[in-house]
């Protein structure tokens, strides 16, 4: 068998292992994050979040086809298209891996051994395999988002490169240029990651086609590499862009034609210009001209893929995100302009102060006729600025971190210095080394990190070296035992990709710095390029992957660094056998192994169930304002692809405050009729009405909140404010609020149960709790004003409390959503968790809600384990509201589903308040049993936690994990008043015999405070 196919049987083996692999680890249904959004728009081709990813979408859209029609199935098959990719990543990894090797091991001319066969094999398999079963790249090769594709295009195109240097004295070897040309063209509509491979193909090209390399050309070859990156990510994917539109708008505005007509004469235009370029690189024999001019048109045609993002804008489709319908607002989309912007090179610390705003870009929107001047983009100038740039947010709690990490006083003004140390210690420390430790050393648990060293920190399992990084590692807690996330690879992959790299740049330096590029540009230059804030929503290793696919192909080649070193005392067959075996075992096989349980994702079914949960919290034809990420892409999954509750109206209030979003919430969706918006477009266009400001005009008692509408959506100059550049601005001239309530519509709409009609309060007073109304705001005030209790309206229980705009007195808990009701609220004697509605909760939470099989998944991800206090809240709510209308019975009934369904352990330190409420109503239940057992277990859990903190203090000579430390002292002492006050001597006291133990572990730590 030759060499060539022996090659491609067996990378299709390494496929089929991760595919496999891929496939039995599966999410069965929607997974959090974007996934949700993902494939809702996949299923109906709808608008995803700024920049869009057009083509993942049509390529889902066709595995969604798998489903056959069952709707419940299309999160599966859309699932099984990331494990393909993710799998045919690995195929082309291992051919770029033993292409590598060939070069090395095999000399121009040279008939292949078969021990040189043997190694080459090798190599591919290690270092494919440990891709394979590498952490980040593992996590997005089983759910439906965009990283598994984005990787495999990055693949094919460094597999081409490879490809067409191998044949690049060959006729018409430069196909293999235009087919990486179209192949990047295409990734542009997945993820950017691919072009960051430009510059390592720059090098590649050079090095084959220059036979005496020199430094001024290596220079050169970067500066090249680089600027052809920058055309297409700024030349090619926005500035084509920009010029349209603004060809679009003198055409418009200018000549008075139709919108796109200006974008129709300048494609004209670039065509002609592209066609009569080749025609003439053609007939002047230039074949660089011609190879850029092909590679150009080729990008463009793989890059047209974004048509699809405004022939469905047209469409006015659910999901329209920024409605990108015409050449400006497609342009913004591109730009992520909804984003903002962050300083790179130059600009302001956290502390510099804004001395002057000038006026910038002028931004345009499209009106009826022409486009209209929507404003005009802000620019800033700060009293201090500083290079490089790193700690540049205002933000309070960025603040903090800042001046935490680094031991900075409130004085002192971060200098260039200061930034070099943020930047290598938090972006490039905690988020990309941290993370790259996780992939090839080993992984502490799946916490949350934010700098801590007991929450998601990497470990190695080696327990010296352990000790030295994180502290004393003796006695580990069940936070870090407990977890699947507990990977201990004990530096073994780690190593074997150090062996590959040194002996790469030994025996071919030339490709191994290519790689190296690839493994610069896929890691630390996207950290440069991201300068992250602190204190993330959540890890971002995804990101990097690129960088660990970089880092795989040393893995592979590690084990040609190990054969030459067995091969002096074995046969050349039996070393490369040998090294094979080892790396094996050093990399993919303790890798697999140790990260299965964490990856395995075939029970978990929370993401799903919760968006159900959400949504079946409310009642018919209700109003769900909703607000982040995971409390909003899931529903759209329930919504759009399982039809769940049609008949809600979901509105996310981060996106309330833009006009196409108000636009779309006054259109029919699906089951749900337009809301009840009085604004008309006019009034809340893209620069009007953006922000209002407060500005007390002291008047006296609660003003009617559709007086308050009224005088925000006023034309008249009388009911506005001038501000200092002497334009006219609404405003609100007092926070008192108050709605007239009218007992009849509430009672026909059934607004509040028939028990409460009596407790029925003639108006809604409340103070709102904001000195401003933004956009959104207002249409929240509007619903609110003309809604005349016809819809239900309900905010999502994850719904930051700031967003109620002071109706918290009125929000009535009935599971994972707070239902709006005019009830009398005793504010004195009546807290914001006793507000429920029992019945209505009672019948979710025993009826209508399922768990996400929480209790028997073998594994549960950090958002899905956060969701368990969400679970265990819901039903001590219930078990509290039944127990003071003395239903015992059903109390019971609800306790029963809790430890039917909820898993036996704790999931972080904050997960045992909700075993502390529980048992104090197991107490009140009479279920002394289960509460002792329950407080128990909570104990014992919060003791090894504490007492490993306090080891680690002490070892570190300092407090190591204080809002922890305080928080299980805090739960400690509660529930040893609990276990007292229900008469159990015994437990309380032991209780408070640890209580003090573990105070005088702290002591001497808090006495320092």
């Amino acid at each position: 068998m030759n060499y060539s196919k022996i090659n491609n049987i067996t990378g299709w083996i390494c496929f089929f292992i991760a595919t496999l692999s891929y496939v039995l680890t599966l999410e069965p249904s929607v997974s959090f994050w974007d996934c949700g959004e993902f494939i809702a728009s996949a299923l109906k081709m709808q608008v995803v979040h700024q920049p869009g990813a057009p083509l993942f979408l049509m390529i889902q859209r066709f595995f969604s086809l798998f489903a056959f029609g069952d709707n419940t199935k299309v999160a599966y098959f859309m699932n099984l298209g990331s494990a393909i990719a993710s799998g045919a990543t690995i195929l082309f990894l291992f051919w770029t891996i033993t292409a590598l090797a060939k070069k090395i091991v095999v000399k121009a001319g040279e008939e292949i051994s078969k021990a040189n066969i043997i190694a080459i094999m090798g190599s591919g398999i290690v270092g494919a395999l440990a891709y394979t079963y590498s952490d980040s790249f593992w996590f997005s090769a089983v759910e439906s988002e965009v990283y598994a594709l984005s990787s495999l295009f990055t693949a094919i195109v460094f597999w081409a490169i490879l490809k067409w240097e191998a044949v690049a004295d060959e006729p018409r070897a430069d196909r293999w240029l235009l087919f990486i040309a179209y192949i990047m063209g295409l990734s542009i509509g997945i993820h950017l990651l691919n072009l960051l491979t430009i510059p390592a193909i720059a090098f590649v090209y050079y090095f084959k086609k220059t036979s005496k390399p020199t430094t001024a050309g290596i220079i050169k070859t970067a500066l090249v590499g680089i600027l052809i990156l920058a055309v297409i990510q700024y030349g090619i994917i926005q500035y084509l862009v920009s010029f349209g539109a603004y060809f679009d708008l003198f055409f418009v505005n200018s000549l008075g034609m139709g919108f796109g007509s200006g974008v129709v004469v300048f494609a004209i235009l670039v065509i002609g210009g592209l066609v009569w370029g080749i025609r003439y690189s053609i007939k002047h024999q230039n074949k660089v001209l011609n190879l850029g001019l092909l590679s150009t048109v080729l990008i463009i045609f793989g890059y047209c893929s974004f048509a699809m993002i405004i022939i469905r804008a047209k469409a006015d489709p659910n999901l329209n995100n920024s409605d990108p319908d015409n050449a400006f607002s497609f342009l913004s989309y591109l730009n992520r302009e909804q984003y903002g912007d962050r300083p790179l090179l130059f600009g302001p610390n956290y502390n510099s102060q804004v001395v002057e705003i000038t006026e910038g870009k002028t931004n345009y929107r499209k009106g009826a006729e022409k486009y209209e001047v929507s404003g005009r983009k802000m620019d800033y100038v700060y009293d201090r600025t500083t290079p490089f740039p790193r700690m540049y947010s205002d933000d309070a709690r960025h603040v903090a971190y800042y001046k935490d990490m680094l031991g900075l006083d409130d004085s002192h003004f971060p200098t260039l210095v200061d930034n070099v140390k943020f930047f290598f210690s938090y972006q490039v420390g905690l988020m990309y080394m941290r993370y790259f430790f996780w992939n090839f050393v080993g992984r502490q648990n799946d916490d949350q990190g934010q700098g801590s060293l007991y929450e998601g920190q990497w470990l190695s399992g080696v327990k010296p070296i352990d000790a030295i990084m994180l502290g004393n590692q003796k006695n580990l807690p069940p936070s870090i035992l407990e977890s699947k996330a507990y990977n201990r690879f004990f530096f073994l992959p780690l190593i074997l990709g150090v062996i590959g790299a040194v002996w790469h740049f030994k025996r071919k330096q030339q490709d191994a710095g290519i790689v190296a590029l690839l493994f610069f540009f896929t890691g630390i230059a996207i950290v440069l390029y991201l300068n992250q804030k602190p204190m993330e929503p959540r890890e971002r290793d995804y990101a990097y992957a690129g960088s660990f696919y970089a880092f795989a192909i040393w893995i592979g080649l590690g084990v040609l660094g190990l054969r030459d070193w067995l091969i002096k005392k074995l046969t050349p067959a039996t070393g490369g056998v040998a090294a094979t075996i080892a790396g094996l075992l050093a990399a993919p096989v303790i890798m697999a192994a140790q990260g299965w349980d964490d990856h395995n994702r075939s029970e978990k079914m929370v993401a799903h169930d919760i968006a159900v949960d959400y949504l079946q919290s409310c009642a018919p034809n209700a109003i769900l304002f909703t607000y982040g990420d995971n409390d909003t892409y899931p529903l759209w999954y329930a919504q759009e692809v399982e039809n769940v509750r049609p008949d809600i109206r979901l509105v996310n209030l981060s996106l309330f405050d833009t006009d196409w979003y108000i636009n779309g919430m006054k259109r029919k969706m699906n089951e749900s009729e337009p809301l009840p918006i009085s604004m008309t477009p006019s009034q809340y266009v893209q620069g009007v009405r953006d922000v209002m400001y407060y500005q007390d005009h002291k008047i006296e008692g609660n003003v009617e909140l559709k007086d308050i509408v009224d005088l925000l959506l006023s034309d008249n100059q009388e009911d506005k404010i001038q501000r200092q550049d002497g334009t006219w601005d609404n405003f609100i001239p007092t926070k008192k609020f108050k709605l007239t309530v009218n007992r009849e519509d509430v009672l026909k709409n059934h607004a509040v149960p028939a028990k409460d009609s009596t407790n029925i309060v003639p108006t809604l007073e409340w103070t709102f709790n904001k000195n401003y109304v933004t956009k959104g705001t207002l249409a929240m005030l509007d619903i609110l004003a003309h809604n005349n209790w016809k819809r239900p309206i309900y905010f999502a229980s994850t719904v930051p409390s700031d967003q109620y705009n002071g109706l918290d007195n009125y929000l009535y808990t009935e599971g994972l959503a707070l239902r709006l009701m005019p009830l009398k609220v005793d504010t004195v004697n009546t807290q914001r968790g006793d507000l429920i509605n029992t019945d209505e909760l009672y019948n979710n939470v025993m009826n209508k809600f399922v768990w996400g099989n929480v209790k028997h998944a073998s594994y549960l991800d950090p958002q899905s384990a956060d969701d368990i206090s969400i679970f265990t809240n819901i039903f001590n709510n219930t078990i509290t509201g039944l127990l003071k209308e003395g239903r015992t019975a059903d109390a019971k009934k609800v306790a029963d589903r809790y430890f039917e369904v909820m898993p036996d352990r704790f999931f972080g330190m904050r997960s045992t308040m909700g075993a502390y409420f529980l048992s104090e109503n197991l107490y009140d239940m009479g279920d002394t049993t289960r509460a002792n057992a329950l407080i128990e277990k909570a104990a014992a859990y919060i003791k090894k936690e504490l007492d490993y903190l306090a080891d680690v203090s002490q070892s570190k000579h300092k407090l190591i994990g204080g809002q922890n430390v305080q928080l299980g002292m805090s739960f400690l002492n509660q529930m040893a008043g609990v276990a007292e006050k229900h008469k159990q001597a015994k437990l309380s006291k032991e209780l408070v015999d640890q209580f003090n133990y573990l105070e005088s572990r702290f002591s001497q730590y808090f006495a320092q405070q």
